[in-house]
């Protein structure tokens, strides 16, 4: 079920605080993966939490849908929320979101897109990010960046 979907018919457009997971994964190069959403814009695989589940649950199953890689060894990095995650979606929905990042240990798979959700996967140089990544998802990479987690 997807809980936030099914909420939203009930509200319409008024507030709804969402939860969701975001994962920081790399290739052997230290490329970030990215994935370009369907209104053109790229960010982190991730998605909302569905009921019962649990943060990292959300993250394994949002990467797999999204990109058919199965991801573990999860690491916390950081929870965001705040002023920040207040947003007035282009389809006027208002949502509050709270986002768990994780960095993905261990990677495993043959990367495909799910066209329903994606335009497109793609490996990133963190010194070469395409220019319109989605600002949330921005936030999240340069937090991970200003930590120094990139592994050398």
């Amino acid at each position: 079920m997807e809980y936030a979907k099914e909420i939203r018919k009930k509200i319409g457009h008024d507030l709804l605080v969402v939860v969701g997971s975001c994962v920081i994964i790399l290739d052997n190069s230290n490329r970030l993966l990215l994935q370009k959403r369907r209104d053109g814009s790229w960010g982190l695989l991730g998605g909302l939490l569905d009921i019962e589940e649990t943060l990292e649950e959300a993250a394994i199953r949002e990467v797999y849908e999204e990109a058919n890689l199965t991801v573990s060894n999860l690491e916390l990095l950081h929870v965001f929320s705040g002023p920040t995650y207040h947003f007035k979606l282009p389809n006027l929905d208002e949502v509050y979101v709270i986002t768990a990042l994780y960095y993905a240990g261990e990677v495993t798979g043959d990367m495909r897109i799910d066209h329903d959700e994606s335009l497109d996967l793609q490996y990133f140089d963190v010194n070469q990010l395409p220019e319109n990544i989605r600002p949330e998802y921005q936030s999240f990479i340069d937090f991970y960046i200003n930590q120094g987690n990139l592994k050398e």
